[in-house]
This record gives C-alpha cells, sequence and structure tokens, in this order.
C-alpha cells in the first residue's frame, strides 16, 4: 500500500490547485463571500453535477442567472413562485428547483445558515454525517413541499445512496486547505467527511486495487473511506483529487 499512498499523494497535489477552479463546479460557490450564498451556490450546483462538466458549469452560470445573482435574497424573497416552467439541468426541472427552494425557505426562516441547521439536526455527533444532515434536508424539503418528496432534489434511498453530490458539496464547504475547496464550515471536521464517488472515483479505485465491491453504493463509499483513511486520517477526501487525476491518465 505504501506504493499506492505515494501515487495518491502525488496525484492529490498535482490536481488539487487553482488552475483545477475554473472548469469545475467548484467555482460557483467560490464567487460568493456571505455564507449563506455559498451555501445555496454550493448546494444546487452540486445538485445538478452529473454528466458533462462543461454542461454543468454552463447550467450552473443558468441557476445564478435565474436568481440574478442574488441567491440568498432569492430564496428569502420567494421570487421563485413566479419561475416560469423551463428545463434547467438534464432531468431537473423548474419544478424540482422550486421544491428545492421552499425548502431552502423554510430552513433560513427559522435558522442563521445552513451550517446552524446542521448544528441543530445533530450532524457533529453523527456516524454518517452527510446522510444524516440528508434525512433531515429531506423532512423539511417535505414540510415545504406540502408532504412531497422529490429525489431529483435530494436522494432519498438514504440506505443505499453513495450521496455523491451532497459529499462533494460538503467537501467544497468543510475541506480548509485554502486551495480549491472554500472550508467556511466548522460544523463537522474534513476527518468527518466521505469520498464523493461516482462511476469515475469507482472504477479508478478499482484498478489500484482500493475496493473490490462492484456497487457505487453507500457500502462501498464507507469501505473506500474507511481505506483512504488509514493513508490521511485527518483528510481522506483529499483523495478525491487523485482518484479523480489518476482516472484522467488510466
Amino acid at each position: 500500500m505504501t506504493d499506492i499512498k505515494e501515487l495518491l499523494d502525488s496525484e492529490a497535489a498535482r490536481i488539487n490547485s487553482p488552475e483545477f477552479i475554473g472548469a469545475d463546479p467548484v467555482q460557483f460557490p467560490r464567487r460568493f463571500e456571505a455564507l449563506q450564498d455559498i451555501e445555496i451556490v454550493a448546494l444546487l450546483s452540486a445538485t445538478i453535477a452529473w454528466g458533462n462538466r462543461k454542461m454543468i458549469c454552463s447550467n450552473c452560470e443558468k441557476m445564478l442567472r435565474i436568481m440574478d445573482y442574488r441567491p440568498y435574497h432569492y430564496v428569502m424573497s420567494e421570487a421563485y413562485e413566479d419561475l416560469e416552467d423551463c428545463n434547467i439541468h438534464r432531468t431537473f426541472f423548474a419544478r424540482d428547483f422550486r421544491h428545492y427552494m421552499r425548502g431552502l425557505h423554510a430552513i433560513y426562516s427559522r435558522h442563521g445558515s445552513l451550517a446552524d441547521f446542521a448544528r441543530h439536526c445533530g450532524m457533529a455527533t453523527a456516524d454518517f454525517p452527510a446522510w444524516h444532515l440528508v434525512e433531515h434536508l429531506n423532512n423539511v424539503l417535505r414540510e415545504a413541499n406540502d408532504g412531497n418528496d422529490d429525489s431529483r432534489c435530494l436522494p432519498l434511498n438514504l440506505h443505499t445512496t453513495a450521496l455523491k453530490r451532497i459529499n462533494m458539496a460538503l467537501r467544497w464547504l468543510v475541506r480548509d486547505d485554502g486551495i480549491v475547496d472554500l472550508g467556511v464550515w466548522n460544523v463537522i471536521k474534513p476527518s468527518q467527511l466521505f469520498i464523493p464517488l461516482d462511476v469515475h472515483v469507482g472504477d479508478t479505485a478499482r484498478q489500484l486495487g482500493l475496493i473490490d465491491r462492484r456497487a457505487n453504493d453507500r457500502r462501498t463509499v464507507e469501505e473506500l473511506t474507511a481505506i483512504l483513511r488509514q493513508f490521511r486520517p485527518d483528510d481522506p477526501v483529499i483523495y478525491d483529487y487523485a482518484l479523480f487525476g489518476i482516472g484522467m491518465k488510466l
């Protein structure tokens, strides 16, 4: 495993650089200074972060335009209720966007920030913080939408989902090395994060012999993160960059 750790450390250092930002959805929350704006844009950008990266970034820009580049004001003014039906990204439409906005309005009406909401729901002491947070987020979104769920906003199958997009948003919010990720949250520590597992990261991890399971599900996330914690207990998801970078070469 020594050789693999050296490879992972080298690739993580190479990819985790300012040059990474311009082609990645992380660029969008980085445009803002107010915590609430950062949180909203991080969640929304991560929500549509699937498929072609160029298209993802184009459609993140579309969402910012819809919000007149004032995300928190847009949420609190409930301007989303006047949004006409449109496609935002692939299978994510205006109706899904409104569903999410109503939940965020409820959260920000009761709490000063999403971070405060996360503290309130006990995220910091949960064994699986991301899944714990999404369970509580889904409860609020359901309540704000007359008892209806919307899996295009947040996954509902929390026993099995890898929760890739939320784990990525949490990487942005929590990791604090001052390079790519923003590090604006102190609700949980970087050591409590889980790897954002998608097909690409999973395939790379298998080719390196880090995992054997074929499914890109929650169990695989737990197994892979446990291995990465052996390499860097304080910051296992730094290797998200490495698995991305190595995969580009394999």
